[in-house]
């Protein structure tokens, strides 16, 4: 019962359709003097257009003249001519389109409100030692959650203690599952969640893989980047596109233009010589060929499906207005640091001089800057698992930090001093300077080492281009995006250096946060529309002055979910084509579907107006033109990228589809 009254709308229509064709039967099959059977068709009357009444109640208290005005209209006048069957046919096929395009949207609608049911109710804390279960309703920032293998996790957090693999396709569209691993200190991990690295942080609705992970919770499950996601999603079904905005508008004008003219039609037996039923009758028919039923769908069916898709992709769109504008942008704007780039440091060079070997020389920098939580400092220690192999570290003492400079310690009873040229007053050896110099002018960092009287070397460091990032500009060039630009606060040449390994067409730099939108303004007035694409943090400011704003790593970040207009949940640039490609696909769809309605309209409307078609032929063209774009738009939840294939993303629709 409870499955029949959902889907009521669906079971009126079906019960018009065969109150019709009991009906139809018994007048071609019955006895010609036998009554016809009003009764039978009023109740097809009254199931087919019940809906439809309450709609067009609603419309006219609003002082609008919608569809269903026109199609309520059309069958009562069709009753009037006693073409009772032609009148219940309309009705069954308008409300049986209507019931097909609830379902089908409210499919759309459920593979992303299914994402609701990915968290768990009840979770498993950690107190006193042992475990009990309380609702996920209870849970609460700094409790430990305990989540064994096979598990979702019920809340936002960080790893404790424990390493596992976890599938986050539900919230990122990650095609391979992410290893996690404790954070060092629990401490540090709370004072700066968002700057945790993907290895360490957990999120609400994805799978723990084969071990028992211990999670510290970060925020209570209303806050969770899963909630988040479902909340803006939803928000986002209310968000109209352009063609929508100028559907609706030609709608307030079209329909009333209509009824004018469907008026005027009535009276056409006064300058034809006709009866005033065959007028009628012509007037009615041209009522259903000109109702936009398939126009008034055809964009808000293909936008609703174009978003489904994307969340279920790991690609957050608010609303049909990026959804649509993305795929006609033939200019990106990219931040470089963390965008292009993998957004940390990375050792690429070492120097050694004055007869230090590469391991010695790393063996002093290590030992010293182990001590240093500056970014270049954790480079340098990160970048021991290559360079230092079953080497013991040496112990320092001494160490102190020279603000702006560098660091220094004491090894052995030698002093160790690291860091830029101030630190040393300006003042090193030529062979040092050439090193500096060259090293420089490839765009890197450098840390001066020198060992009590003696420079042990130089080490270069440079922000490194993220694995496949040329690959993606390439896709973007193959789909027709013409200009490639980078927006950098680095120096002029690192930038460049960054710029021609990628493969961006122009490389600016120098760029404060504020330069960066009138970098974006620039574009615009060059290109008309823009995107830009960013970490969603120190590039708001330029992500809301573009056409379109573009988050990249976006899962759990509040303020890249909250600026931007299309936000990739996972740090994969790899899903930019997809957005991009998904956005052309629905901007083609909603082009088929509008061509579709307002063609079939101008179609059938000379046909019907010269006899050539009457109510049952114009009733079956026009509701199945109708159909065919509901269908058409639906075509949008199986959309796959050529050049992106989330193979683990089919838990997350095997999930939605359930």
């Amino acid at each position: 019962m409870k499955k029949l009254y959902e889907h009521r709308e669906l079971v009126f229509a079906l019960l018009c359709g065969t109150l019709l064709l009991g009906a139809w039967l018994y007048e071609v099959l019955g006895d010609p003097e036998q009554p016809r059977p009003i009764v039978v068709y009023l109740l097809s009357y009254f199931f087919g257009a019940y809906f439809a009444f309450f709609h067009m109640i609603a419309s006219l208290r609003a002082r609008q003249f919608d569809i269903d005005f026109l199609m309520l209209v059309a069958a009562t006048g069709a009753a009037i001519l006693g073409a009772w069957a032609e009148g219940a046919l309309l009705l069954f096929l308008f409300s049986l389109g209507h019931a097909l395009e609830h379902y089908a949207m409210g499919r759309a609608r459920k593979a992303i409100r299914a994402l609701a049911d990915l968290a768990p109710t009840v979770a498993r804390i950690k107190d006193n030692g042992g475990e009990r279960e309380v609702s996920v309703d209870e849970i609460k920032p700094q409790d430990l959650l305990i989540v064994r293998p096979g598990e979702r996790f019920p809340s936002d957090g960080f790893v404790i203690s424990g390493r596992s693999s976890v599938d986050q396709a539900p919230i990122t569209g990650e095609s391979v599952p992410v290893d996690k691993e404790p954070v060092r200190s629990a401490e540090s991990a709370r004072n700066d969640v968002e700057g945790l690295g993907p290895a360490h942080r957990i999120f609400a609705g994805t799978i723990n893989g084969d071990s028992v992970m211990e999670v510290e919770v970060t925020s209570r499950a209303e806050d969770s980047t899963l909630a988040r996601v479902i909340r803006m999603v939803n928000e986002a079904e209310t968000g109209k596109s352009p063609t929508q905005r100028f559907a609706e508008r030609f709608e307030r004008i079209f329909v009333p233009a209509i009824i004018l003219f469907v008026v005027m039609l009535h009276f056409a037996w006064v300058v034809v010589d006709e009866p005033f039923a065959d007028s009628f009758y012509r007037a009615m028919a041209v009522l259903v060929a000109a109702s936009p039923c398939a126009l008034a769908i055809s964009t808000p069916s293909a936008i609703l499906s174009g978003v489904a898709r994307a969340a279920r992709l790991g690609v957050l769109v608010k609303g049909g207005r990026p959804l649509e504008q993305l795929g006609g942008l033939r200019a990106l704007a990219f931040d470089k640091t963390g965008t292009l780039t993998q957004g940390v440091p990375e050792v690429t060079d070492i120097i050694p001089l004055n007869g230090f070997d590469e391991p010695g020389l790393m063996r002093l920098a290590v030992a010293v800057e182990q001590r240093s939580d500056h970014p270049l400092a954790r480079a340098v220690v990160r970048a021991s698992e290559k360079w230092l192999v079953n080497d013991d570290i040496p112990e320092v003492s001494d160490v102190r930090m020279i603000a702006g400079k560098g660091i220094i310690g004491t090894i052995n009873g030698s002093h160790i001093s690291i860091g830029q040229l101030r630190l040393f007053n300006n003042s090193i050896p030529d062979d040092v300077q050439s090193e500096l110099d060259r090293l420089h002018g490839e765009g890197r960092s450098t840390m001066i080492v020198k060992s009590g009287d003696h420079f042990a070397g130089v080490i270069g460091l440079m922000d490194l281009p993220r694995p496949g990032a040329s690959q993606v500009l390439n896709n973007l060039r193959e789909m027709g995006i013409r200009r490639l630009i980078m927006l950098s606060g680095d120096h002029q040449r690192v930038a460049e250096t960054i710029g021609s390994r990628v493969g961006v067409d122009e490389s600016w730099g120098d760029l404060l946060p504020e330069h960066k939108v009138d970098a974006v303004k620039k574009l615009l007035d060059e290109e008309k529309e823009v995107a830009m694409v960013g970490d969603g943090v120190n590039d708001a400011p330029a992500m809301a002055n573009a056409t379109v704003g573009i988050a990249m790593g976006a899962a759990g970040s509040d303020v890249a979910l909250e600026t931007a207009d299309v936000a990739l949940m996972a740090d994969d640039l790899g899903k930019l084509p997809v957005a991009v490609g998904l956005s052309r696909k629905t901007r083609k769809i909603i082009r088929q579907n509008i061509f579709i309605s307002l063609g079939m309209i101008a179609f059938l409307v000379p046909f019907v107006i010269f006899g050539y078609a009457g109510i049952g032929i114009a009733v079956l063209l026009h509701e199945g033109s109708t159909l065919v774009v509901v269908l058409n738009a639906l075509r949008l939840l199986g959309y796959q990228h050529p050049h992106y294939q989330p193979d683990s993303a089919s838990f997350t629709m095997a999930t939605a589809s359930s």
